[in-house]
């Protein structure tokens, strides 16, 4: 992908040990994976990843299970953005189908037919991409702007709010409600104004309601 994948930064811890996750492949098959976490030999993280007992969820590993989910031929080609992206930065559940995103400078009809995922054609800017577990992976900032834009109230709203509660992902309200507010989708930005402005802080309100 070029320009923001070329430009894309890294969450990836430095120093740290290697994050085991078992997926369906070579080792286990998706029936021994699901037997063994019948038996408590491992934790289901996500719909095609496992853990062994005790180890901590993480963004890493979130964005390495939904890469798993993605056929390799594609994977680079894609970025994991909206509710898919929430999930990975601990901000929602796993979503039932993952959601892609596609650089508009590429044609995303060859890649419709890709089963458990769907597409959405947009243009990404150079600081829109992070790299998390070997997954490219919205930026926090680009996926709760997305979020507020694209996904229903009843999901978007416990997911905005967790976004923006957690403070390593660094998305101010402020910040984000101009980001909204600079959208050129004129239909959808009243709506997106009105999402952050019910946020339960109320910050929304005082915020969304300027320019």
């Amino acid at each position: 992908m070029s320009g923001p994948a070329a430009r894309q930064a890294s969450h990836e811890p430095t120093g740290a040990p290697p994050e085991v996750l078992y997926s369906p492949g070579s080792l286990f098959s998706w029936a021994e994976l699901q037997a063994m976490a019948a038996d408590g030999v491992l934790t289901r993280l996500s719909q095609r990843g496992y853990l062994p007992p005790g180890a901590a969820s993480t963004p890493q590993l979130r964005a390495r299970a939904a890469a798993c989910t993605i056929p390799p031929p594609i994977r680079q080609r894609v970025v994991a953005g909206r509710m898919t992206a929430a999930w990975i930065y601990g901000c929602a559940p796993e979503p039932d189908r993952i959601a892609l995103l596609v650089d508009a400078c590429r044609r995303v009809s060859s890649l419709r037919a890709t089963r458990g995922c769907s597409f959405h054609e947009v243009r990404l800017g150079p600081f829109d991409v992070v790299s998390l577990g070997g997954l490219m992976v919205s930026s926090p900032l680009r996926t709760a702007v997305d979020i507020a834009l694209h996904v229903d109230s009843e999901r978007a709203l416990p997911a905005l709010g967790a976004l923006l509660a957690a403070p390593e992902l660094d998305v101010p309200l402020r910040l984000l409600v101009r980001a909204v507010q600079a959208s050129p989708r004129l239909p959808f930005k009243k709506e997106a104004l009105a999402k952050l402005a019910a946020l339960p802080s109320g910050q929304g309100r005082n915020n969304a309601g300027r320019g």
